[in-house]
């Protein structure tokens, strides 16, 4: 199950991990929410769903993500999108994969801006890995250096940093559109 909070700590979730009644409430209960100063874009915020750290989580993270852009009409390009779904799923399969031992469960950030998007998986383990050059002869192991391509060719950024409690943070940051 996913759990969905917006910085203000309102926590809704239904049986499938997404947010119950569309997502995230509306301020004072009416219209899409703002999570900005007065007159900030309503597609501008932070939110972060929670997750086990199991297969079925990747799935899920993907779709919250999917849905919440949709949900808060954020103007990202098609292309942006895909590309941001994809290091979403790589970046939760490696939580899942890598750092369940000692992190049981995950966390996926999703930060919103005017004119960018920016999308993190947070966990408990504390080694960072690194982005590993194509060995074709491997059939894994290329997950962060996918991220870090789609991140570059979106003329987006990536890293990762240990977080407060000795895990660490992976994120990425991409343009809503394009390069030209």
């Amino acid at each position: 199950m996913v759990t969905t909070e917006r910085e203000d700590g309102d926590r809704t979730r239904d049986e499938e991990g997404r947010a119950a009644g569309a997502g995230i409430r509306p301020a004072d209960g009416e219209g899409p929410v703002a999570d900005g100063p007065p007159g900030t874009p309503h597609h501008e915020g932070v939110w972060r769903f929670t997750a086990p750290a199991v297969d079925a989580s990747v799935p899920q993270a993907r779709r919250a993500v999917r849905d919440l852009l949709a949900r808060q009409r954020v103007p990202v390009a098609e292309d942006v999108a895909d590309g941001l779904l994809l290091i979403v799923s790589e970046l939760t399969t490696n939580a899942v994969r890598h750092a369940a031992v000692l992190s049981p469960t995950l966390a996926v950030e999703v930060a919103v801006g005017a004119d960018w998007v920016r999308v993190s998986v947070e966990d408990q383990h504390p080694y960072r890995p690194t982005a590993l050059e194509a060995d074709h002869g491997r059939t894994g192991g290329r997950g962060l250096l996918l991220v870090r391509e789609i991140t570059r060719e979106a003329g987006g950024v990536c890293d990762m940093a240990h977080t407060a409690s000795g895990g660490k943070v992976i994120w990425a940051t991409l343009p809503l559109r394009p390069l030209p």
